[in-house]
């Protein structure tokens, strides 16, 4: 849970975290509009393209002086998800030009296999808790995964053939790439905009909106509160299994059904507290003369400077790039 980074604000001075929310957010959707763009076609000049996108990524991230090993740790929840990905993509998707990298290699889930997997499992599930580097470690039991079905095909119950074509490998690293840099882009922003500047940065976007009788004051509250409190009911829930853990109950070492108990032992103080949150916010937002629909004066008032036009300009210049190299070459 400490690896969630939706919701955090670092506070910084940065030209990142000057720059006026509705720029920052307008351009964020149109950098992610231009990302899924691109084609997932398996060729080079694609994950070039890509690659113009990663580069983008980490220079700002390196001037928004935000830790790149602090936005990383967003991408470790969804870990499982990404090698999954890039396994279906090599192992399973046939590509239209099989343009081989590698012999066939033959892969055998026998008996004897099964049998050294299973070993292998439990061997992890309980040496993992002492490893500092777990994302290595996980994916140093992937490749021991294949390595022992290689290895093993005594008593064998069937088998099958894995061949590297070039362009599996390219469009597996055009889809890890492309979640990478989304997951990093989405955490800059909470990173280096406050939830209430979130909160002012979509009643700007989404004034149009009013003309259409839309709450779009209601609907920026709930999402700037959704984010704000996001992080807090964690920490909340940190607190409650270190509490629980002081008293014997151990989350990681224990059967199916114990964990099934001790989740819902977990949800249920969580809801509890989240209820209180809500009541006790409801009554601060009423005690402060909160009206949902009523007009109300902002202390800071958001202005357009000249480097919020630069950034504009540079965001919406990358996108004709990028329209024009997918749809006009």
């Amino acid at each position: 849970m400490n690896n969630m980074t939706i919701g955090q604000y670092i506070p910084g001075n940065s030209w990142l975290h000057h720059l006026d929310p509705r720029i920052k957010m307008m351009s964020l959707i149109m950098l992610l509009i231009s990302i899924f763009l691109i084609p997932i076609q398996g060729n080079q000049v694609d994950l070039f393209m890509l690659a113009g996108y990663l580069l983008l990524t980490i220079l700002l991230i390196m001037s928004s002086q935000i830790p790149i090993l602090k936005v990383l740790q967003g991408l470790r929840p969804i870990l499982f998800l990404l090698t999954f990905t890039v396994l279906i993509q090599i192992l399973i998707v046939t590509p239209n030009e099989k343009v081989a990298l590698t012999q066939s290699v033959t892969f055998y889930l026998s008996w004897s296999s099964i049998g050294v997997l299973f070993v292998w499992f439990m061997f992890y599930q309980w040496s993992k808790k002492w490893i500092r580097f777990k994302t290595l470690y996980f994916l140093l039991s992937v490749f021991v995964v294949f390595f022992i079905q290689y290895m093993l095909p005594f008593g064998n119950v069937f088998d099958y053939e894995v061949v590297l074509y070039e362009e599996t490998v390219l469009r597996a690293l055009f889809i890890f790439f492309r979640i990478v840099i989304i997951i990093m882009l989405t955490s800059l922003l909470t990173f280096t905009t406050m939830t209430t500047d979130i909160k002012d940065g979509l009643e700007g976007i989404l004034l149009p909106l009013k003309w259409m009788k839309v709450p779009v004051d209601v609907l920026a509250m709930m999402v700037s509160l959704t984010l704000r409190y996001i992080p807090t009911l964690l920490i909340e829930t940190n607190k409650i299994m270190k509490a629980q853990a002081s008293r014997g109950v151990d989350f990681k070492e224990a059967s199916l059904k114990e964990k099934v108990t001790q989740v819902i032992s977990l949800l249920i103080p969580v809801f509890v507290i989240s209820f209180k949150r809500a009541e006790d916010l409801a009554n601060a937002m009423e005690v402060r003369g909160y009206v949902i629909g009523q007009k109300r004066t902002k202390i800071d008032v958001l202005k357009i400077k000249h480097t919020d036009f630069i950034s504009l300009f540079t965001v919406v210049f990358i996108m004709s790039l990028t329209i024009y190299q997918v749809f006009f070459t």
